[in-house]
C-alpha cells in the first residue's frame, strides 16, 4: 500500500516553569492512501500533541527534540514556514474538537468558509460564495442559501461541527485529522457525524487520522489502531487483532472499562488504577507498571521493546518475551470478547 505520511522516532518536550515535560518519546506510525488509523489513549498520552506536530501548530514553549514526520516523501519538519502554508489545509486539513472555540464568534458562518477558499484557493469572491454553499450542502447543512448569513451562535453543536468539517475540506485535502470532533455531542449527533466523516472519506479517497479516548468510535471509523501511553505507542494492529486479541496490559484495561451495547447488566466495567506518570520525570522502565497488576519486576527497570505478533500486530509489553510466565487477558475481558465475536458470527452467517 502506498503511504501518504509517515512519522519516525518522534520526541517533543514542552519547556515548563518545573522543567521539560516529555511529552512524545519515540512515536513512530503510517498512514495509507485512502485508510483510516486511530490514536487512542487517555488524557495527556500524547495524542493530539503528535497530530499538532503534523500540522505544524504546536504550542510556543513546544520543542520538537528529534524525528521526522514524512508527507508524499517531503520531510514537513525541514521546511520554512512559507512553505508549509501551501500544506496545511491544502494538503492535509484538521477538525478540532470544540467547533465553538474553532470558529469565530463574530463572523458569519459563510465568509468563514469563504474566507478559507480565497486566502488557499485563490478563488473570486462569487466562485467562493458558490463553493461554500455546496460544501454546506454536502456536510447536511439544511437551507444553506438562508444559513450563509447566520452567525455560530445560531447553530447546535451538531451543525456548528458540520461546519467545521465543510472548511476543512474546502481545499480539498488529502488527510484529514479529526481530533476528538465528536466529544463535545450528545450520542446521537456523534452517530451523525461519524457516518458523515465515513461518507465523505469514501467520496473523497481521504486518508483520515482519527485521535479519540472513545474505543467505540474506533471500532466504527478504522482500519488500524495504535494505542498511546505517556507518549509512546504501546499496542499497534488492525481493529481486529486490538479489539479482539489485545496483547498489552493497558489496551486491556481501556476495553474493560469501555461500556458498549452489548455490555450485559452483570459485566463491571473496571477503572484504571492509580494515574498516568508525571512526563517531567519519566519512569524508568515500562511507563505503564505501577498501574499494571501483571508488572513484573522487569517492567519497573527496563523499557520493554514492540514485540511482534502478527505481521501488522506489535505491543511493548514483557508480558510477550519467550521467557516471560504466561498470562491471558482478564477472565471478565475474554469473556465480553467471545460474547461479540459470537454475536458477530451470527450476524454474518
Amino acid at each position: 500500500m502506498e503511504k501518504v505520511l509517515e512519522v519516525k522516532d518522534l520526541h517533543i518536550h514542552f519547556n515548563a516553569f518545573a522543567g521539560a515535560v516529555k511529552a512524545i518519546r519515540g512515536v513512530n506510525f503510517h498512514l495509507n492512501k485512502g485508510e483510516t488509523i486511530a490514536i487512542v489513549g487517555e488524557s495527556g498520552s500524547g495524542k493530539s500533541v503528535t497530530t499538532k506536530a503534523v500540522c505544524r501548530i504546536l504550542a510556543e514553549n513546544a520543542v520538537i527534540d528529534s524525528g521526522t514526520i514524512t508527507y508524499e516523501g517531503k520531510d514537513l519538519l525541514a521546511m520554512s514556514n512559507k512553505e508549509f502554508v501551501d500544506i496545511r489545509g491544502n494538503e492535509i486539513g484538521l477538525i478540532f474538537q470544540d467547533p465553538l472555540s474553532a470558529l469565530d464568534p463574530v463572523m458569519k458562518i459563510g465568509k468563514q468558509i469563504t474566507e478559507t477558499l480565497i486566502l488557499k484557493q485563490k478563488m473570486p469572491k462569487a466562485e467562493a460564495k458558490a463553493r461554500a454553499l455546496e460544501l454546506m450542502a454536502a456536510v447536511g447543512i439544511p437551507n444553506p442559501e438562508k444559513r450563509y448569513e447566520e452567525y455560530p451562535f445560531q447553530f447546535s453543536g451538531g451543525m456548528r461541527q458540520r461546519i467545521v468539517i465543510a472548511i476543512a475540506l474546502a481545499s480539498n485535502p488529502k488527510v484529514l485529522i479529526c481530533d476528538e470532533p465528536t466529544t463535545a455531542l450528545d450520542v446521537t449527533i456523534q452517530s451523525q457525524i461519524l457516518d458523515l466523516i465515513k461518507k465523505l472519506q469514501k467520496e473523497r479517497d481521504l486518508s483520515v487520522i482519527f485521535i479519540t479516548h472513545d474505543l467505540g468510535v474506533v471500532a466504527n471509523m478504522a482500519d488500524r489502531v495504535y494505542v498511546m501511553y505517556a507518549g509512546k505507542i504501546v499496542e499497534q494492529g488492525t481493529v481486529n487483532e486490538v479489539f479482539y486479541d489485545p496483547k498489552h496490559p493497558y489496551t486491556w484495561a481501556l476495553l474493560s472499562s469501555m461500556p458498549g451495547l452489548d455490555t450485559e447488566g452483570k459485566d463491571e466495567l473496571e477503572a484504571i488504577p492509580g494515574t498516568p506518570p508525571n512526563m517531567l520525570y519519566p519512569p524508568v522502565g515500562d511507563a505503564f507498571a505501577p498501574r499494571n497488576p501483571y508488572a513484573m519486576k522487569i517492567d519497573f527497570e527496563r523499557e520493554p521493546p514492540l514485540f511482534k505478533v502478527s505481521d501488522t500486530h506489535y505491543a511493548a509489553t514483557w508480558l510477550l518475551h519467550p521467557d516471560a510466565p504466561k498470562t491471558e487477558m482478564p477472565a471478565s475481558l475474554k469473556k465480553r470478547i467471545e460474547r461479540q465475536l459470537k454475536e458477530a458470527g451470527e450476524l454474518n452467517g
